[in-house]
């Protein structure tokens, strides 16, 4: 009989290289994005070590901003760096004994700090505005006498005022109730179990001065996503191309022979 042509797909696994797969160029960028991607995601673990320590808060004095047994996140500062509004972690063996404390700075040096005013905490004559307090309640469920906060030393109080043992309930103290700047260990940026993300910016207390900035715990948060996307998506690189490289073998026709 006369030559017949057919054709007949190729077998996948036939005549296949074991080399990498993909394009050189294809291969290089992947490499390159994973390395990338870890630079960036160690790097941004790494900076958050440095710049940050975690703390279990164990009471609920600071409630609803933090929960008894949130763990936060606190920017490492100098006592000189905070600000009227702060959430600040702090030790002072007249409040606990070794055992760090979390309130929030209401009143810095030279201030002169009273309550309350129709409900409200006074700062220097001008009524702050808190809206962190439990709902319903008021700045305090007592009365605080007018107090100048010495230079150097700073005014504390609870977020939840009616259990908060804050400045409040030292007030006999030689210090009135005041706590020295240098006593500050951390500013608290962030409550990360459960992820309630940043606190809130203190707006209340802007009449009286600028507030802190944020630390560069969002900065860092990207940092670490962006890597683990780099790394993923470069290593993904390699599987994506086999497969893409499988499916066109299969699909390409060769020729029979004759017979």
């Amino acid at each position: 009989m006369g030559g017949e042509s057919t054709t007949r797909t190729a077998p996948h696994s036939g005549g296949t290289s074991s080399g990498p797969v993909g394009s050189r160029t294809g291969q290089r960028l992947s490499g390159l994005a994973v390395a990338l991607g870890l630079v960036l995601f160690l790097g941004g673990f790494g900076w958050a070590a440095l710049a940050y320590r975690p703390y279990t808060v164990p009471t609920s004095s600071m409630s609803p901003t933090i929960a008894a047994g949130d763990r936060v996140l606190a920017e490492r500062v100098d006592g000189g760096e905070v600000r009227r509004g702060d959430v600040v972690v702090f030790t002072d063996k007249t409040w606990v004994s070794n055992a760090p404390v979390v309130k929030r700075v209401v009143a810095v040096g030279g201030d002169t700090v009273s309550c309350c005013t129709d409900g409200k905490l006074t700062v220097n004559g001008k009524q702050i505005d808190e809206p962190y307090l439990p709902p319903g309640s008021l700045a305090e469920n007592k009365n605080i006498p007018t107090v100048k906060v010495p230079d150097g030393r700073l005014f504390l109080l609870g977020d939840e005022r009616e259990g908060s043992l804050d400045s409040t309930a030292h007030l006999t103290d030689a210090a009135q109730g005041t706590v020295a700047r240098s006593a500050v260990k951390a500013r608290v940026d962030a409550v990360v179990w459960p992820m309630n993300g940043m606190l809130k910016r203190p707006t209340g207390f802007e009449a009286l001065g600028a507030l802190s900035e944020p630390g560069p715990l969002g900065t860092i948060g990207w940092l670490i996503v962006a890597g683990a996307v780099l790394v993923l998506g470069g290593g993904a690189y390699g599987p994506i191309a086999k497969r893409t490289a499988g499916g066109r073998d299969r699909a390409r026709p060769e020729p029979a022979g004759v017979r």
